[in-house]
């Protein structure tokens, strides 16, 4: 950098430096402070302070990590924190959000007095501790799980008042003893995220959930038998990913303020169908994220009886990853249940580069009909719905059953607005062999099929190709 390019953002004032600097890698901020005497002065001026361990690991990924490297990283990173917190003795501004991002080790005892030191001495709004464990998403083996299980409740116990003061906490690869989720949310008053990643008490366990500052909890990889939320008077979100309980994976107590259930699953053989109307029961929720990953389908289609004490303030659905092999008509139990919903957004494809494929999917039990147990027939033949603006189907293909699906939600909801048909989005591995985009002949041929009998003035978009009818 040119010293008159140094001495021009000198000039700026001290709002827009700091705007600057908080979106920096903390290894930044450090070299920052050495361009002049007015630079460093800022990192004691920051309000948002985030310090990742990530910034200090090999280029090439955690995957690949040894033990040494992981020491090494948490070395360089406790020299960071120190550096940034002592730069800020005295200060009179105020920590916003210090993020930390650490791996679990020896030396994790050292960023929890840290924490909690800074705590003691600065005014802190809001902490959060992203504690990762060196296998990553490899750690398969109970003995891995129990080793660091192990580990992090010597950390915990270690430094109570640096878990005390956390509104964020993310944690992976954990087996627990039964009392310490209990310990957890007991000493972590203030949390109001939770994010856990393969964490568990044993296999099919229980984890029973009371606190009173929770307001996102996030589930991941579990092998919890089931979760019971029983008193969490201000969760306003619930995320399950990946749960392998054949049956339901939470339970619902006083949750009074839940508006997002976001499920994602691959669903087995030995999966059950899962009744939204008992799994949400006590709730009124407002958005509902549902992801099938290519696979069974796992909801039961219900009729808008039973759904509607749970879906009478629902206003947002989203289906992602329904199998090319399924019919759409059973989402429709979906609109008769939910009288106020306003956008319904599909997503039809089958994930091949995700999907298991040829003898695993015997050995590991994968149903070999994707829409079994997916019956339904409405129970409102005539059926009519006030409130649906906005259909949105990605994944949508030229054939009868898409065509005839549109065409039912069209007839069916009477002020819809808008239809948008989405080619398959793919990912990066799957674009290859994803077909060429509709021509435009192609797609005045599919907005025909669909209008065809029909007096409607919904608008058809092809966003794809930028197209609307």
């Amino acid at each position: 950098m040119l010293d008159n390019e140094v001495d021009m953002l000198s000039k700026l004032p001290d709002d827009v430096l700091l705007n600057i600097v908080e979106r920096l890698d903390i290894t930044e901020v450090a070299r920052t402070a050495i361009l002049s005497r007015r630079w460093k002065q800022i990192p004691a001026m920051l309000s948002k302070i985030f310090l990742t361990v990530c910034s200090f690991v090999p280029k090439d990924g955690r995957g690949k990590l040894t033990s040494d490297d992981i020491a090494r990283a948490n070395t360089t990173m406790l020299k960071a924190t120190k550096s940034i917190l002592e730069s800020r003795t005295g200060s009179l501004y105020t920590i916003d959000l210090m993020s930390m991002q650490f791996y679990l080790g020896d030396d994790s005892i050292f960023f929890g007095q840290t924490v909690a030191n800074t705590i003691a001495a600065q005014k802190v709004a809001s902490v959060e501790f992203t504690i990762l464990t060196g296998l990553g998403k490899k750690c398969t083996t109970s003995y891995d799980l129990l080793a660091y299980g192990k580990q992090f409740m010597s950390f915990f116990d270690s430094c109570p008042n640096a878990f005390g003061g956390l509104a964020h906490l993310w944690l992976e690869n954990l087996r627990l003893g039964e009392s310490y989720f209990p310990k957890i949310f007991g000493i972590c008053k203030q949390l109001e995220f939770l994010q856990l990643w393969r964490c568990d008490m044993g296999h099919l366990s229980l984890l029973e959930v009371q606190h009173p500052q929770l307001r996102e909890l996030v589930i991941s990889c579990s092998s919890l038998q089931r979760v019971d939320l029983k008193w969490v008077p201000k969760l306003t979100v619930v995320k399950f990913n990946m749960f392998k309980s054949p049956d339901d994976p939470f339970s619902l107590g006083y949750v009074p303020l839940l508006q997002t259930v976001n499920i994602s699953n691959t669903g087995f053989s030995g999966h059950k169908m899962l009744k939204l109307s008992e799994l949400l029961r006590k709730t009124a929720i407002s958005n509902l994220h549902l992801n099938f990953k290519s696979e069974k389908i796992w909801v039961k289609p219900e009729g808008r009886k039973q759904l509607l004490p749970v879906f009478h303030k629902l206003s947002l659905v989203n289906l992602f990853n329904i199998s090319e092999e399924c019919d759409l008509s059973w989402t429709m139990f979906i609109l008769q249940g939910a009288p106020i919903l306003k956008k319904l957004c599909i997503m039809v494809r089958d994930h091949l580069c995700e999907m298991i494929k040829g003898k695993r999917r015997y050995m590991y039990a994968f149903s070999k009909k994707k829409d079994e147990g997916l019956e339904w027939e409405s129970s409102a033949p005539n059926f009519k719905h006030h409130n649906l603006a906005e259909l949105r189907i990605y994944g949508f293909q030229a054939e009868d059953k898409f065509v005839r699906y549109v065409r039912n939600v069209m007839e069916a909801a009477v002020n819809l607005e808008a239809v948008y048909l989405h080619e398959d989005p793919g990912c990066e591995k799957c674009k290859p062999i994803l077909p060429n985009e509709w021509t435009r002949m192609e797609t005045l041929l599919i907005r025909d099929k669909i209008n065809k009998g029909i007096c409607s003035n919904v608008g058809i978009h092809f966003p794809s190709r930028g197209l609307e009818y």
